[in-house]
């Protein structure tokens, strides 16, 4: 048998070939298929929905789109999304890269303490265990009822990231610091000139990955937005819409907020692949 280039190649090869695009392919039908329901269930009625009709809706309702975005008021619910995402996510990157930089570059007491606690929670799931405390500590700062206790509260946590960071800085020469430093740079001179510009990478994935969690994040939004509606961001206003005023679910609403959710994810994804891929890669092999 010949491949795509005209090889010669073994039937038991081809068909570990084929295996390999039959099973790439279910795996990219089941990551699809979630992503293809909702958009086509977000122009169905209601109705439609409930009653389980076909997979391709009997008419197209555009205007399940003008409900979210004008009676939902989805347009400040997106806006909160925005701001909170983009926020979390320059405070993660210069969290991030600081820490992971000291932890990298110098030593201190207490380092391996530190690193052990940071590794240790990589493996522990607290969940909603940890969501009281954090409140009451910014409810204590007084600043629990504004839209930067959310920014705060979603850019804690950043373990995987640090360490990340940390596995890419290690692998950056430290003679470029030390060449540095008799430049006359200070400490923070070898972080912003020399090591900063060399991280672009794993730092596009700790920005994806911050922005990723902070927009697709419910409970904790929740929890920080339930006294303050007004503040609250998208994903908890798709689910809000589960009861109207009726007491009936707006599933085809409710589907096209979360067809509005998922856009900035893929435009962000689809800018910043490579960005990820490449960071993602190197920091594993240089960690």
């Amino acid at each position: 048998m010949k491949n795509w280039n005209g090889k010669h190649i073994s039937k038991a090869a081809w068909l570990s070939l084929a295996g390999k695009w039959v099973f790439l392919g279910i795996m990219i039908l089941f990551t699809l298929y979630p992503v293809i329901y909702t958009v086509l269930g977000s122009l169905k009625t209601n109705a439609e929905l409930t009653q389980g009709g076909g997979f391709f809706p009997e008419k197209w309702h555009f205007e399940n789109y003008y409900q979210a975005f004008v009676q939902a008021d989805f347009t400040k619910y997106t806006f909160n999304s925005i701001v909170v995402s983009v926020s979390v996510t320059l405070l993660a990157v210069v969290t991030c890269s600081l820490a992971g930089f000291i932890l990298a570059r110098r030593e201190f007491a207490g380092k391996k303490v530190l690193l052990a606690l940071y590794l240790s929670m990589m493996f522990v799931s607290l969940g909603s265990v940890t969501l009281y405390p954090i409140y009451e500590l910014l409810r204590a700062l007084k600043i629990n009822k504004s839209i930067f206790a959310l920014i705060v509260a979603l850019t804690g946590g950043q373990a995987t990231n640090v360490f990340l960071v940390m596995g890419f800085t290690k692998g950056i020469p430290k003679e470029l610091d030390e060449a540095a430093i008799i430049d006359g740079c200070s400490l923070y001179g070898v972080y912003s000139r020399v090591v900063l510009p060399l991280s672009k990478p794993i730092l596009a994935v700790v920005a994806l990955f911050s922005f990723r969690n902070a927009w697709n994040d419910y409970i904790t939004s929740l929890i920080m937005t339930i006294s303050m509606p007004k503040l609250q961001t998208l994903t908890v206003a798709v689910v809000q819409l589960k009861y109207s005023v009726n007491a009936a679910a707006e599933w085809h609403i409710m589907l096209a907020g979360a067809s509005i959710a998922i856009i900035p994810i893929l435009i962000v994804y689809l800018f910043a692949n490579k960005q990820f891929i490449a960071g993602l890669t190197a920091g594993a092999v240089k960690g």
